[in-house]
């Protein structure tokens, strides 16, 4: 039973940090573009240019 007096409150710091850690995400943009990412893996520009090494 002594050991709920530690768990309790260890948990609901718990909790606030990560919460304060998602707001902190969510209010410095983290989670805007998505999608982005993958839509520049697969648009990949496989055939390198003049300019890019390995180019002609």
């Amino acid at each position: 039973m002594d050991i709920l007096y530690l768990l309790i409150p260890l948990s609901v710091v718990l909790v606030f940090a990560i919460g304060a850690i998602f707001w902190w995400a969510v209010s410095n943009g983290q989670f805007e573009d998505l999608e982005g990412p993958a839509h520049r893996i697969l648009m990949d520009d496989d055939h390198p240019g003049p300019d890019k090494p390995g180019g002609n």
